[in-house]
């Protein structure tokens, strides 16, 4: 058979291979055009290779003839696995599964007695617990804290959330007919019903200028009661605490030992007034007091109201302060915060004239919302307290929920405050506000 012949039987690859492959073995020699065979027998070795794989899996003949052969595509070499089964202790036809926790239940019925649990796997890794993470209002009051310190203030005590009628309306010139003392607006308290005198004099003073009018004022001309000023209540609003301090600070002035008048007058503008100078000769040292703390209200909870809430509360008392002082100040104050647009608006308070409402403009709502309220304490409030009749004081209270939605973009208080509140945002929430 010529080589030729060869090819077309078989193929031209294979022909190759194998005629290499017998020439040298000496199987075949060339005759002419053609080729004849030169042994009597052959013994195909890749056939015998071939069977023994096939039978065992392996080649005792070594690696390397395996290497040929399946570079040659005569052997696949594929991986297998053989397993043994067979009945154990456990064995059952029915499924059950297992029970991964012990729980009240349980413990209660007796079920754990005879429940199968699944063994722990004490080598395993738990879920890694999420950090916490400070809420936004959070963030913000701390950085409305650091305003007010950064600006010289001292943080008033507002831990008394519990306040007498005294000090909540009475104090602040408010009168007892005022429609905020109602049921609708205040949440009043049933045991105990009654709060512990306030100092007899002060009292008395502040009684006579409601009923009949004095430093100057005619009063409101209505009947003293001493049941509505003796009334418990949760405060509406830190205003009350600031007229405890400023009650103290009028003691101080005339000499009146106070308790805790020393720790609480340690901080802030002690002997420096609000325009940076000493204080006077008479004795009368300015202060300039903050407090932000929660308050609370009978309100109809809409997108921007809680029955209860935070107010960030603070009074510069000085002599020669004017209107223009304070809306300076509240300009400062709101651009450090940063909100610009800052508008006021002339408005009506028991215990402060002249009175401004304060707005911001709130760009996801696109309208000005009220943040604030603001003014000049009344001489009827301060003059019973023993202030000189020289002194001015300025009292403002803000939100801290709005300027926390504004800064965060939020239209709805309760998506800051409640069970509506992500986490997620929480976590993901701007660390440096301002």
């Amino acid at each position: 058979m010529s080589p030729l012949q060869l090819e077309k039987e078989v193929g031209d690859a294979t022909a190759k291979v194998g005629q290499g492959n017998a020439f040298k073995q000496k199987w075949i020699a060339r005759e002419g055009d053609g080729l004849v065979k030169a042994v009597n027998s052959i013994k195909d070795v890749t056939q015998l290779d071939l069977q023994e794989i096939e039978s065992t899996g392996d080649l005792k003949s070594g690696e390397k003839l395996l290497a040929d052969l399946r570079k040659r595509k005569l052997v696949v070499q594929r991986k297998g696995q053989w397993f043994t089964v067979q009945k154990g202790a456990n064995f059952t036809t029915s499924t059950a599964k297992p029970e991964t926790d012990l729980t009240a239940d349980m413990l209660t019925s007796g079920a754990w007695k005879t429940s199968t649990f699944k063994k722990y796997n004490f080598e395993a890794e738990g879920i890694p617990p999420a950090g916490g993470a400070l809420h936004p209002l959070l963030k913000v009051r701390e950085e409305i804290r650091n305003i007010f310190l950064e600006m010289g203030f001292a943080e008033m005590p507002t831990s008394t959330y519990v306040e007498s009628a005294f000090w909540c309306f009475d104090a602040l010139f408010v009168p007892q007919q005022h429609p905020a003392r109602d049921l609708q607006d205040t949440f009043y308290i049933s045991d105990p019903v009654k709060s512990l005198p306030p100092e007899p004099a002060y009292y008395k003073r502040v009684a006579t200028v409601h009923e009949h009018g004095d430093y100057g004022s005619a009063g409101y001309r209505a009947p003293w009661s001493h049941e509505e000023s003796s009334k418990l209540l949760l405060r509406t609003h830190t205003t009350a605490s600031s007229a405890h301090m400023l009650y103290k600070l009028a003691a101080r002035y005339r000499g009146e030992a106070v308790e805790g008048d020393e720790k609480e007058f340690t901080h802030g503008a002690k002997s420096t007034t609000a325009h940076g100078e000493s204080s006077s000769n008479d004795g009368f040292r300015p202060a300039k007091l903050f407090s932000i703390d929660r308050v609370f209200r009978n309100e109809t909870m809409d997108a921007t109201h809680l029955a209860e809430f935070h107010q960030v509360e603070g009074v510069v008392a000085d002599k020669g302060l004017t209107l223009a002082d304070l809306i300076g100040f509240m300009r400062v104050f709101f651009k450090k915060m940063g909100i610009e647009n800052v508008r006021f608006k002339p408005a009506y308070n028991p215990y402060t004239e002249p009175s401004l409402e304060i707005f911001a403009f709130h760009p996801m709502l696109s309208k000005w919302v009220e943040v604030g309220n603001s003014g000049m304490f009344r001489p009827e409030m301060l003059e019973p307290m023993g202030f000189p009749k020289d002194v001015r004081v300025h009292g403002w209270g803000l939100s801290l929920e709005r300027p926390t939605m504004i800064r965060y973009g939020i239209n709805n208080i309760r998506t800051l405050l409640g069970h509506k509140v992500s986490i997620e945002g929480i976590e993901n929430s701007a660390a440096v506000m301002f």
